[in-house]
């Protein structure tokens, strides 16, 4: 009888054991954890994935100089490129060709805009119509390219992402900020959305890419913008149009130019055969700035370049221009020296890795994630082992106690 009592008891603490884990669970401890969780951004709209080409090993990026493995036959990088940082990628498997200071942390002037298409593009409708207010445009900075949006006057969203691509309108920018939740709420997604892609080097201060104190990005993240929005075709549409028609008073419209001179033309540059956009930016801080990419065939090859330094008039394009000849000749003959893809543990850790710390929660298994998160599971999910183990201990006990009285 005794036996079967300690049994009984034992069965009785188990019960209750597990009623009490599955009380300190995460679905019991979710409503106390909330108000120590990070707000949460305006807009929740899923983000599209990033293309996942096979990762290769990029730690020779982060070198300085030049970094170029062409096989047998195949020409070294040319020489005469003198922007700051640049990228030479096969656009369609991420792989990374050549690269100079790929890393090196610079203004991105408006091929940041880049990033902010990706991250608005997606949650407004390009045939939703919106009448632009004065609080649209405000803020607007100094000396900034501009399309010519009109207070009081409806565009539909598709003229406005016109307005960014190929006129770097920064007003344009601003109205779509605003639809998107506003500047503030629009920065922060752009942030995350760089630490999902595994660009890693680019803060973001300003949604247009406008001369702002700690916004900097790199030739290593603006490929990865520049590959990401190209594999979207409204995005991919947007970057590679020459020239539009823009809405204007009385209904009437204007016409607009791409400032990307490779594909345009404009100003005496040649265009560059299959030219397919993507972006370029200056600033007086950033210099010239291009994300640049052309297809010949069933090879897309993107380039990157930052602030040229040789005082040749066009240099951005013109030295872009020698990077895409090479990574035609390149493709397929060379080792690559790195991925456009985010490293493994990048990946594996979320959107903000490199600044949360959360890699070496997850690393250390689900409690130690909940302790680093702040959610209350990391105390309580180990105090209850401990009762559980205290409790099995006590069982055993009685147990053999029984059988010594029988």
């Amino acid at each position: 009888m005794i036996i079967r009592s300690a049994k009984r008891t034992a069965l009785t603490g188990t019960a209750a054991l597990a009623s009490g884990l599955l009380a300190f669970g995460p679905a019991a401890t979710a409503h106390a954890a909330r108000p120590q969780s990070p707000p949460a951004l305006t807009r929740t709209d899923p983000l599209p994935p990033a293309p996942a080409p096979a990762y290769v090993d990029s730690s020779d990026l982060y070198g300085s100089g030049t970094v170029a493995r062409p096989g047998p036959g195949t020409p070294a990088p040319p020489k005469d490129v003198s922007s700051l940082s640049w990228l030479v990628s096969d656009a369609d498997s991420g792989a990374v060709l050549a690269a100079h200071d790929a890393h090196r942390k610079l203004p991105p002037a408006s091929t940041l805009k880049t990033l902010f298409a990706l991250t608005t593009m997606p949650h407004l409708s390009a045939a939703s119509r919106h009448r632009v207010t004065q609080a649209d445009l405000s803020g607007i900075g100094e000396g900034s390219s501009l399309v010519g949006v009109e207070q009081g006057h409806s565009y539909r969203v598709a003229d406005l992402w016109r307005g960014v691509f190929l006129s770097s309108g920064n007003d344009a920018v601003h109205v779509l900020a605003s639809l998107n939740g506003g500047w503030d709420t629009t920065v922060a997604e752009m942030q995350r959305r760089a630490r999902q892609l595994g660009a890693l080097d680019t803060h973001v201060v300003s949604c247009d890419g406008y001369d702002t104190p700690g916004q900097v990005s790199s030739a290593f993240d603006l490929a990865v913008f520049g590959r990401t929005g190209l594999a979207d075709p409204q995005f991919a549409s947007y970057a590679s149009t020459p020239d539009a028609q823009f809405p204007g008073e009385g209904g009437r419209t204007f016409g607009i130019q791409n400032t990307n001179r490779l594909l345009s033309g404009a100003h005496g540059v040649r265009t560059y055969p299959g030219m397919i956009g993507v972006k370029n930016g200056y600033t007086t801080n950033a210099g010239n700035t291009l994300v640049a990419a052309a297809r010949h065939g069933d090879r897309t090859i993107l380039v990157t370049l930052m602030n040229p330094q040789s005082g040749e008039p066009d240099a951005v394009y013109e030295e872009a221009r020698r990077l895409l000849d090479w990574g035609f000749t390149a493709d397929g003959h060379t080792t690559p020296v790195g991925s456009l893809a985010p490293a493994p543990q990048v990946k594996a850790a979320g959107a903000d890795t490199a600044e949360s710390g959360r890699a070496t929660a997850d690393r250390h298994g689900a409690v130690a994630q909940a302790s680093s998160t702040g959610d209350g599971t990391g105390v309580l999910v180990p105090l209850a082992l401990v009762g559980a183990a205290v409790l099995a201990g006590a069982t055993l006990f009685l147990v053999r106690r029984a059988r010594r009285a029988h």
